[in-house]
């Protein structure tokens, strides 16, 4: 795979950037993620603290007071572009400890996820329907078997169909990418 990578840390807080994954695993789960869906792309992870999160996600969704876990802002590229820029994903960092505690998970299965779950948005799947939800959900469990994580979803009400359709390339605009943890 051809992946240019670029992972920001934008955590003041010593102790917590402490706890943060680190380059390596983050590029490990964005490839793992793009296995089979895109040979070659460029990316952007930033990590930040609650107020920056917060920050975006009043901005950029609008509906929402407070931090999220992971936003995606999907790129529409270019052809030019080589390999292609699939946009930005930030991931708040105090929020995803705190659901991970909550939920009983692993820190870093829920780090994993979060990942391969913004990821994923940039290539256009989604979970507003159900139908989608369903597909991205299990192409998510897919992925973290592959990677030796447990379910992410496991204990939930998630309704699994078999529908095996591809997601749609769509561009643009701010993905409510909000795992769907319903803890």
């Amino acid at each position: 795979m051809n992946l240019e990578l670029d992972v920001q840390y934008a955590i003041d807080d010593e102790a917590l950037a402490s706890r943060l994954p680190d380059e390596t695993a983050i590029e490990t789960w964005v490839c793992t993620a793009l296995a089979d869906r895109k040979p070659a792309a460029q990316l952007v992870v930033r990590i930040v603290d609650e107020d920056e999160g917060r920050e975006l996600n009043e901005t950029y969704r609008g509906r929402k007071k407070g931090p999220t876990n992971v936003l995606s802002f999907p790129f529409e590229t270019p052809e030019l572009l080589d390999p292609p820029l699939l946009g930005d994903i930030v991931i708040c960092a105090p929020v995803v400890e705190r659901e991970a505690r909550e939920q009983n998970k692993a820190v870093q299965a829920h780090w994993a996820h979060l990942v391969i779950h913004g990821v994923l948005h940039l290539i256009g799947y989604d979970h507003e329907e159900e139908n989608e939800a369903v597909i991205m959900e299990r192409t998510e469990r897919t992925i973290m078997d592959r990677l030796g994580f447990p379910d992410p979803y496991a204990g939930e009400d998630s309704a699994a169909p078999d529908l095996d359709e591809p997601p749609s390339e769509s561009g643009g605009g701010v993905k409510a990418a909000s795992a769907r943890t319903r803890a």
